[in-house]
């Protein structure tokens, strides 16, 4: 099984960026947790970040193109500002789970704004670091 891990803006920034709401554990703690929990289950994983929506985008299809399973997308602040992001998604068969961090429903108004939910079988916010490790695990459930 391959999975794509796609972490949007400002993600490179956890542990540092508002720890009140993130959390005080960095990226590189992110994707070791990731690398681990895929290693242990014989998933190979590839895990990019950008603050760049057109990289998202091109990471989006290199997981089509290259017959990934699933995907995992952490947009950031594109979820509620990207249309090109929806569009990609929608555009590749492949299926994706949104993660989110913390609950941005819970959070500024314009954070409820969603346009990425919609192109993925399911939505995990709000489960810190886990959640990806939720997501991981329930692309790897729906497979079998």
């Amino acid at each position: 099984m391959k999975i794509y891990v796609i972490n949007g803006p400002n993600i490179n920034m956890l542990g540092t960026r508002e720890p009140e709401i993130y959390g005080n554990k960095s990226y590189s703690f992110l994707v070791e947790m990731i690398e681990n929990h895929c290693r242990k289950n014989g998933i190979e994983v590839k895990i990019f970040q950008s603050n760049r929506e057109g990289d998202l985008v091109d990471k989006i299809q290199e997981a089509y193109f290259e017959d990934a399973d699933g995907i995992v997308i952490n947009p950031a602040a594109y979820t509620h500002t990207s249309i090109a992001i929806y569009d990609a998604l929608k555009a590749v068969t492949t299926p994706a789970v949104e993660v989110h961090i913390s609950d941005p429903d819970s959070r500024e108004d314009f954070r409820r704004v969603n346009y990425i939910r919609a192109a993925c079988v399911k939505s995990i916010v709000g489960q810190g670091f886990d959640g990806y490790i939720q997501a991981i695990d329930y692309l790897l459930e729906e497979r079998k």
